[in-house]
């Protein structure tokens, strides 16, 4: 019988044109990890990625099954692009879950935790240490751990306690001494997150890493005198984190206070997914299923030679014992739009040229020099920036406090629903508005997610627009580990289309038409599907035409469903997708001329860049948007067009070397999965995470995309 549901299922997901959103991420975190698996990276270049997957998939359960859950606890009908109703896709999706769950705890117990004694370090219990260690580690415990740890029992006479989310949980199970078993109790000792993940013990040739599980189960004892140990059971809970504004009908008029409270909503968010070490008392999981309202297909179980939480490896990857076997980033080289070295004044280069940045193969530097170099120059008027996500010491929240303090205007816009950087945003922000700064707190029907900055110069009597439209955020930490197109300009086009996109964030504005600027939710999608359209006329008439996309997901129906339409007609489309793809590349008769290509690697792909032949009269954009309904729908997107030949041949050679990787590139099938893209027999390997840091001018002024 189950075999049977199972087989219809499957029918009804292949039989869709389109893929699951949800099974599509889980294929990009199956990518992630495979890159742990590769021989060719050092233990702790796997133990990173181990990590990454880990991280990725407590958001994914925080996001993605928070807002199932979302569903299913309040009756609400939904159909996935899998044709799945909400409970039977909870089932399909929940044992993928498993799935991918037992891939990486079989991967770290087989292939990493064996090999780590051969690269300086191990992880140990206490019992494995010598008696002076065990001495120091108990030491430890009673001077730093113990007065950390409070047991909260629950029993009729005390409330459940509130379990925060992501932490390592015991759930000790007693009983008094002479007691009768139906009154054993159930205590929760929960470890502080602000307790390192690992106590570590340096030896001559080794690093001991003790899990700090493994140091309070070792003293346990102390926090229960006098009672009856059942059993002590390590786990860890994740909650629902998953809250949208646009949806509360009441909104607060205190836009803030609303962003606040549902932060702090997220703190008791139901239960979604339970991890705990095998061996766990079934009574006390019976009474947890029942409390939170979960079966067994949310439960992850891990065995006790293993670990909860692969996030807490960082520790391991970031000692400064092991820096030099950590492959190590080249220094960034100088743009091809830019070739010079010194220190030029960049207001002065930027009124000769236009610069394109490619991160982190380029600097973020020059960026940060012009606001810089902005707030403190007497002939800077204004500057206006949208801010997604910052760095946490960051250098762009201190150049506006000294443009405010050097009495300059100064308006931001900083989106303080960006998700779980809504408190970092909001105390930044708020710096900004003490100093005299004009700050916008997000709107609060939409997420502002274009990266946009003005800065407003007189020059000679003459005022000059200085302009940065880029594909990522405003933060110096993550421009060294993600790519993404940064354009500098004082383009007057594109300076009065960011003007006017000005007005619209922060004032009352609806400019007619842009003419370089594609804008969300105006009229993005439209005007993408009618350039897709014009490929498809074109490619009917006989004419030459071809489609390139670089994004970070694909999911948006329609878009989708006009991909197809091209493919149908002749049109060449080559896409280049991270994560997400919902449309379903090679199959007779709807997409056969559709390849998507996914690349994951040392770097993570950021870029966006959208570009279509049009016989010859190409348009090529970047920017902040992908292919997903939330962008076109629910955010403040924009795309720039760039038409300077020289940076536009530099985005059509971004696609052209993501086309011809051959060592970080997966190829999507048609029903979802993807295989490694291998160099060809006799062909060398071509690594963009290597060769874009030895471009040359030649190579982009002959590159060729159809």
């Amino acid at each position: 019988m189950k075999v049977a549901t199972k087989d219809k299922f499957e029918n009804i997901i292949y039989s869709s044109d389109l893929i699951s959103r949800d099974l599509s991420w889980l294929k990009f975190n199956e990518r992630v990890l495979d890159q742990s698996k590769k021989e060719t990276r050092t233990i702790f270049e796997k133990l990173k990625f181990l990590a990454i997957t880990a991280s990725n998939l407590d958001e994914f359960f925080m996001i993605r099954v928070g807002s199932l859950y979302n569903y299913l606890d309040y009756d609400k009908e939904r159909v996935d692009y899998s044709g799945l109703r909400e409970d039977p896709f909870k089932l399909r999706l929940l044992l993928e879950c498993q799935k991918f769950h037992k891939d990486q705890q079989e991967h770290f117990l087989k292939n990493l935790l064996p090999n780590m004694s051969d690269s300086g370090f191990i992880l140990s219990n206490v019992k494995n240490l010598e008696p002076d260690e065990q001495e120091y580690i108990k030491s430890y415990f009673i001077k730093a751990v113990y007065p950390m740890l409070t047991p909260m029992v629950y029993d009729g006479y005390r409330t459940f306690p509130i379990l925060m989310n992501k932490l390592l949980v015991f759930g000790v199970v007693t009983l008094a001494h002479g007691e009768k078993k139906e009154n054993r109790k159930l205590s929760f000792v929960q470890i502080p997150s602000n307790i390192p993940r690992f106590f570590e013990i340096e030896r001559e040739d080794v690093v001991i890493y003790i899990p700090i599980e493994e140091v309070i189960r070792e003293n346990i004892v102390s926090l229960f005198r006098n009672v009856g140990i059942e059993s002590i059971n390590l786990f860890r809970i994740t909650r629902n984190g998953d809250f949208t504004l646009e949806e509360s009908e009441d909104m607060d008029a205190n836009f803030l206070e609303e962003v606040k409270r549902k932060l702090n909503e997220r703190k008791t968010g139901r239960v979604v997914r339970l991890e705990i070490e095998e061996g766990y008392s079934k009574w006390m999981i019976n009474l947890l299923k029942e409390r939170w309202t979960i079966q067994d297909d949310s439960i992850f179980k891990v065995e006790r030679s293993s670990m909860l939480d692969f996030t807490g490896l960082w520790q391991v990857i970031g000692n400064r014992r092991f820096k030099d076997k950590i492959p190590q980033i080249p220094a960034p080289v100088l743009p091809i739009s830019y070739p010079v070295e010194g220190t030029d004044d960049i207001f002065q280069v930027l009124k000769t040229r236009d610069i394109l940045l490619h991160h982190p193969y380029n600097n973020i530097d020059p960026i940060l020099e012009l606001i810089e170099k902005a707030s403190e120059d007497p002939n800077v008027m204004a500057i206006k920036m949208t801010i997604y996500r910052l760095a946490k010491d960051s250098r762009i929240t201190k150049a506006l406090l000294r443009a405010a303090e050097n009495g300059k205007h100064v308006s931001v816009l900083f989106e303080v629903k960006a998700r779980f950087d809504e408190e970092n945003n909001i105390r930044e922000a708020k710096k900004l508005q003490k100093a005299g700064c004009f700050v916008i707190y997000g709107i609060s029907n939409v997420k502002t997610h274009t990266k946009l900055m003005l800065i407003v110069k007189k020059d000679d009597n003459k005022v000059t627009r200085y302009v940065h439209l880029g594909t990522g955020n405003y933060n110096e930490d993550t421009a060294r580990l993600y790519t993404d197109i940064g354009l500098l300009t004082t383009n007057e086009v594109l300076a009065n289309d960011v003007s006017e996109f000005f007005n619209v964030i922060t004032g009352h504005s609806m400019p007619t038409t842009y003419q370089n600027l594609l804008t969300a939710p105006r009229d993005m999608r439209n005007q993408l599907i009618e350039f897709i359209e014009q490929e498809a006329e074109n490619a009917r008439n006989g004419l030459p035409s071809g489609i390139f996309i670089k994004v970070n997901s694909l999911e948006d129906s329609e878009v989708i469903f006009a991909l197809y339409r091209a493919s149908q007609s002749n049109v060449t489309i080559k896409l280049i997708i991270r994560g997400i793809c919902c449309l379903r590349p090679g199959r007779a008769g709807l997409s056969e001329n559709i390849e998507v290509l996914s690349i994951v690697g040392d770097f993570l792909e950021h870029s966006r860049i959208y570009h279509f032949h049009n016989n010859g009269q190409t348009r090529t954009y970047a920017g902040s948007a992908d292919l997903m309904v939330r962008s076109f729908d629910k955010r403040l997107e924009s795309l720039f067009r760039v038409e300077d030949p020289l940076l536009e041949k530099q985005l059509m050679n971004i696609l052209a070397f993501n086309l011809k990787d051959n060592v970080n590139t997966y190829r999507m099938q048609e029903d979802g999965t993807y295989v490694p893209k291998i160099p060809e027999e006799g062909a060398e390997e071509f690594n963009i995470h290597k060769e874009f840091f030895n471009l040359h001018i030649e190579d982009v002024m002959k590159v060729k995309l159809v």
